[in-house]
């Protein structure tokens, strides 16, 4: 099957994917550490979902001056990123929940606490409730 991806669609899974680890990295004690490690993880993804993720894009919209600004942001992605790959290809969606939980848990490795926990929750929340 192939994956049939607007342009908007791509937009919506990058910013998914790459917020659930700008969230990470809020949240880790070395936050450049974190986002280093988790976005290594997004960009080895492999097949489709891995050649959206692994396109370098301006399209990626991470705003907010605060760790809750973003969380508004980024958690609806990632439930709308789940739902639009349930509807098309229900295995990519798998693909790309396992590739997002892969980069957070990443990103926590060296770090972990109670925040970071918190912050992991929310987001593997956020993939679930599509």
């Amino acid at each position: 099957m192939t994956l049939a991806l607007t342009d908007q669609d791509k937009a919506t899974l990058r910013t998914a994917a790459y917020g659930a680890v700008s969230l990470m990295a809020a949240a880790a004690g070395s936050p450049h550490k974190a986002a280093t490690a988790g976005s290594i993880a997004l960009a080895s993804a492999t097949g489709p979902i891995g050649h959206v993720l692994a396109a370098k894009s301006k399209d990626i919209n991470l705003y907010g001056k605060s760790v809750a600004e973003l969380a508004d942001h980024v958690l609806p992605a990632l439930t709308a990123a789940m739902s639009l790959l349930k509807e098309q290809a229900p295995a990519e969606a798998g693909d790309f929940r396992g590739t997002v939980l892969v980069a957070v848990e990443t990103a926590a490795q060296d770090q972990p606490s109670p925040t970071t926990a918190d912050m992991a929750r929310k987001i593997t929340e956020a993939l679930d409730a599509a």
